[in-house]
């Protein structure tokens, strides 16, 4: 998921720079989402662990 939202990153800076305006936009916007939802995942997942009893790191 993480790997998505950085390459939706990386292609959003190189159509910018490349004057596709719509299409970073769009992907910005993509790779944001993607990065939102790995991050609520992540802390879900660290808060499952504590809850069990397992360790977190």
């Amino acid at each position: 998921m993480l790997g998505w939202s950085l390459t939706f990153a990386v292609l959003a800076v190189v159509a910018g720079l490349l004057g596709f305006m719509g299409l970073a936009g769009l992907a910005a916007t993509v790779a944001k989402v993607l990065f939102v939802i790995f991050l609520v995942l992540l802390v879900g997942s660290f808060v499952i662990r504590a809850v069990r009893g397992q360790s977190v790191l």
